[in-house]
């Protein structure tokens, strides 16, 4: 089983990190950390109590727990996920300043080549923002922007979470059944729309 750690940061779109442990729950061993930003923003954006949202993790750390294992290289895990990924943890990474648990952790996961998603949530991007994404992908990180694509034909706010999600999981090489495959049916059915398909 694979050993996953999600971090929830303080950015608006909260629900694709809760979704996204939902679907990995069972599936890997799961270490969280929420930031007390995110805790802020899971309770207006979203219906779900801290402790909803922890019970999908087998460990749980509080952010400002920089001795807790994840913040250790000998700390073996496959991957991180930062989803979503505000822009403040995102300078925090690329500038490894590693004050907090979530920082040092995706320091770890890009010093000894664990593999690090970074779900950054801003819009629109300014050219500060774009050279952080870069340098971040330079050292290792995959960034995937919370972006859902529509050839799936998406009739939910759901629909489109679980486009998103269903990415990261593929992404971190966990099975996962809520993102259709492109194929050549969907080709086909865009063409028969008269949808120009590159």
């Amino acid at each position: 089983m694979k050993k996953i750690i999600v971090a929830v940061s303080g950015a608006s779109g909260v629900i694709y990190g809760i979704r996204l442990l939902e679907l990995i729950s069972g599936k890997a061993e799961v270490h969280l950390i929420i930031t007390d930003a995110a805790k802020k923003v899971i309770s207006i954006e979203t219906g779900f109590s801290i402790k909803n949202i922890e019970r999908f993790a087998g460990f749980v750390y509080d952010n400002k727990e920089l001795s807790a294992p994840p913040a250790s290289g000998s700390f073996k895990f496959d991957s991180m996920v930062v989803i979503p990924c505000s822009i403040k943890s995102l300078s925090a990474i690329v500038n490894s300043y590693g004050d907090t648990l979530l920082v040092r952790a995706a320091d770890v996961a890009l010093k000894e080549k664990r593999g690090l998603v970074l779900c950054v949530r801003e819009m629109p991007f300014h050219q500060g923002h774009l050279e952080l994404m870069s340098k971040a992908a330079s050292r290792g990180a995959t960034i995937c922007p919370p972006v859902p694509g529509f050839y799936n034909k998406p009739v939910s706010i759901q629909d489109m979470i679980d486009f998103v999600v269903g990415k990261v999981m593929n992404l971190i090489g966990i099975e996962q059944k809520v993102l259709s495959q492109w194929n050549v049916k969907m080709c086909r059915s865009c063409l028969s729309e008269g949808i120009e398909v590159l």
